[in-house]
């Protein structure tokens, strides 16, 4: 109860009933934790083992790798590609290949969007795996 009178000393006396403050917090604290869980969002890459750590005659020699340059330039495996031909390129060589695993490497110059662009390409010409190359 809020209230109870009497009491050893014979006062009235007023404790706050916190339970049902205690539920209000709990129903709050799980609310937060599922919206957080539904607030994370990511893009699932594979970033490839340093050079250190890999053996050069244990790579596959049918690696892909798009490297985005500046200016909106692209090569893949060193042929160079614009913005209009990367799309119909990218999917005329992924098209015969059974395992879809590109390695993705930007340039020091060039801008996120250009690096963006390329993923989005990359994932609508039906390449499953991105593999991001990190800076030397």
């Amino acid at each position: 109860m809020g209230m109870s009178a009497g009491g050893s000393k014979g006062g009235v006396s007023a404790d706050i009933n916190i339970t049902p403050m205690i539920d209000i917090l709990l129903v709050l604290l799980i609310i937060f934790m599922v919206v957080q869980q539904e607030m994370q969002k990511g893009l699932s890459v594979q970033v490839p083992p340093l050079e250190s750590e890999v053996d050069p005659s244990a790579a596959p020699p049918d690696q892909i790798v798009l490297e985005v340059l500046a200016g909106g330039r692209f090569l893949l495996n060193s042929d160079p590609l614009t913005k209009t031909q990367l799309q119909p390129r990218i999917t005329q060589v992924f098209a015969p290949r059974p395992r879809k695993v590109i390695f993705l490497q930007g340039a020091e110059d060039a801008t996120y969007g250009d690096i963006a662009y390329a993923v989005d390409v990359v994932r609508a010409s039906g390449v499953e795996v991105v593999g991001l190359i990190p800076r030397r």
